[in-house]
């Protein structure tokens, strides 16, 4: 019986239970070049990707992750391909010359059109039109509808990212902004991301934004936001540099270049992180620092998400529980509730909720569950409360230097805590407060 001949057709899946039709095999991308051509006015965009990838298997044929734009040219090392065909959630793309494993190639997509959000089981994710401006929130598959890519978590890269608009908006994306060039009433913006990125953190924000560069130290971090919010603004964001200089002593130096917060004239639902960014509406300030907790939350994932990513989506906890806990730790050292005391209340409140939902893997539809931020939360305070705060903030900071930009699970997270303190009781903990639907006792 003749050998059957080895698949050269990369999966259009990454294979992750939770968002089975997200991401791509057969390939992983190394960098993105984004160079965007917006128009505010009329939300018509037109861009050119070209993406860096190297072939884990013999490619005759591969896919991208992109929904709701048009495909006007694709070439792949600079050739045409054989066949493109664009469905409603993947561009796939049947090379003239197979691609070898291990070889690198780069395929370049022209398109253009009318960007909007993405429909998910989590409501409306991806490039969204303010009243006079954008903002992109895409955790967690909202990437594809602004930029085709390899929409997985797990697969991280390097980005340049060049956006064009109109002179009165300011552009902000992640990364360092290395040139602005104006020319014909159009100004173009150019952002690099060195370090590894999750596609679901790439962001571009346009708005008639003020800027405030708050401070050099301990890291630079600035603030956008409308004029007619500056006092509100100045007042509510006026601690973030202590919230900094904290969360560097507890969790480890901070993991990018700089900081950015972006207040919108909009209301928003919720704050939003991405990668050096954080974005917040202008309900969300109010001069009387009743956002603090937020605040706190968003800037923890700077750590726990987007430089620790998670490799597959049920591990979600490792961002949400994290960030949640930045939020207790943040209230004990500046005068408000002890962790203590958050984590008591945290817990007579979940104790009164159904316990249906199991927080180290909750399912698709629960991810965002609260009760995975807040028992993920209490399964860290009775880790710190069992190690004693040197061997917990110890090891935690070990940790985020280990695994810094790069992809964490809970198992590693486990093993890493395990092995860091030589305490036997780190799995017995985890499992208890992750695993089980029960709710311990602190």
């Amino acid at each position: 019986m003749p050998d059957t001949p080895p698949q050269t057709y990369g999966s259009a899946s990454a294979g992750d239970a939770y968002l089975p039709s997200n991401g791509n095999g057969g390939y992983l991308a190394e960098h993105y070049d984004l160079d965007l051509d917006y128009r505010v006015a009329t939300n018509q965009l037109r861009g050119i990707a070209t993406i860096t990838g190297l072939a884990s298997m013999r490619l005759d044929r591969f896919s991208l992750d992109f929904d709701g734009l048009s495909v006007d040219r694709v070439t792949v090392d600079g050739a045409r391909p054989r066949k493109v065909a664009q469905s409603s959630r993947k561009l796939t793309i049947t090379v003239a010359t197979p691609i070898e494993a291990g070889q690198r190639f780069e395929v370049t997509v022209r398109y253009r059109g009318a960007p909007h959000p993405l429909h998910s089981i989590w409501g409306e994710v991806g490039w969204e039109e303010l009243d006079d401006g954008v903002l992109v929130a895409g955790q967690p598959t909202g990437a594809a509808s602004w930029f085709p890519c390899n929409d997985h978590p797990s697969n991280k890269a390097s980005f340049r990212i060049r956006v064009a608009c109109e002179d009165p908006y300011t552009v902000i994306a992640n990364g360092n902004l290395i040139s602005r060039s104006s020319r014909s009433g159009r100004t173009a913006w150019t952002f690099v991301v060195a370090e590894p990125m999750a596609t679901y953190l790439a962001s571009v924000l346009i708005g008639r934004y003020r800027r405030t560069d708050v401070a050099a130290a301990p890291v630079a971090h600035r603030i956008f936001f409308p004029a007619n919010l500056a006092h509100e603004v100045g007042l509510d964001f006026a601690r973030l540099g202590e919230m900094i200089a904290l969360f560097g002593e507890l969790f480890g130096p901070y993991p990018f270049d700089a900081y950015s917060v972006v207040v919108t004239d909009d209301e928003l639902e919720i704050p939003i992180e991405a990668h050096g960014l954080a974005v917040f509406g202008r309900n969300h300030v109010g001069g009387l620092h009743g956002s603090d907790r937020l605040i706190a939350h968003e800037l923890a994932h700077q750590w726990f998400g987007n430089s620790l990513t998670l490799a597959v989506w049920k591990d979600i906890w490792l961002h949400e529980g994290f960030a949640c806990y930045a939020e207790w730790l943040w209230a004990e050292a500046s005068g408000g509730r002890t962790a203590d005391e958050s984590a008591a209340w945290h817990r007579a409140r979940l104790d009164a909720l159904p316990r249906d939902i199991v927080v180290g893997d909750p399912g698709p539809h629960d991810m965002f569950d609260d009760r995975v931020y807040k028992r993920g939360a209490l399964a860290l305070h009775a880790l710190r409360r069992e190690l004693g705060d040197a061997a917990f903030f110890g090891a935690l900071r070990a940790y985020t230097l280990a695994r810094r930009h790069g992809s964490v699970s809970t198992s590693d997270f486990i093993e890493f805590f395990t092995v860091h303190t030589g305490s036997g009781e780190v799995h017995r903990l985890v499992d208890r407060w992750l695993f089980r639907t029960a709710l311990p006792k602190l």
